[in-house]
């Protein structure tokens, strides 16, 4: 289940926001922990939504961390990190155990891998050789046929992940 931080409150220090979240986090933890539910937690860029609270990857995965749930993971979003913060693989790298789910478009445009500056296969590359088990999400906007995009860029992961 996909989480959101919720918007800056005007007038809340960041760090009671901060530590307000880690607190809600852990509470919807122990409710979902029963059902078998995976707590994703998004960051979306500054641009797409300047009001946003969680920005940065980098204070995200703090957030999962500071949780310490099995519960609770962060669904790293290489399009949104790319536009915030970027050093994607080396995020990937330091903070593998907290990632749930990676999303993928490409910047700019939010278009599929391939179309601008982000480099998936090696991304792809990456997660292959840390034995990444979980899910990538294409979560892009096709720049053509739908069909034959979504398997390109399932053949761009496949190809990736046998390098």
């Amino acid at each position: 289940m996909i989480v959101f931080s919720g918007s800056v409150v005007e007038g809340m220090p960041r760090k009671t926001q901060h530590e307000s979240i880690v607190e809600g986090l852990k509470r919807a933890a122990d409710v979902v922990d029963q059902q078998g539910i995976t707590l994703l937690l998004e960051n979306i860029d500054l641009e797409e939504d300047p009001h946003y609270y969680l920005w940065s990857a980098a204070e995200g995965f703090e957030i999962v961390r500071q949780v310490n749930h099995p519960r609770v993971k962060f669904l790293y979003d290489c399009y949104h990190e790319q536009i915030s913060e970027g050093n994607l693989i080396g995020k990937i790298e330091d903070n593998f155990q907290h990632v749930g789910i990676v999303h993928v478009a490409d910047v700019p445009g939010q278009h599929e891998p391939g179309t601008g500056e982000i480099d998936y296969s090696n991304i792809f590359r990456k997660l292959a050789a840390l034995k990444y088990g979980g899910y990538v999400a294409m979560e892009f906007l096709p720049t053509g046929d739908n069909l034959a995009i979504l398997r390109a860029a399932r053949e761009m992961v496949l190809r990736a992940a046998r390098s």
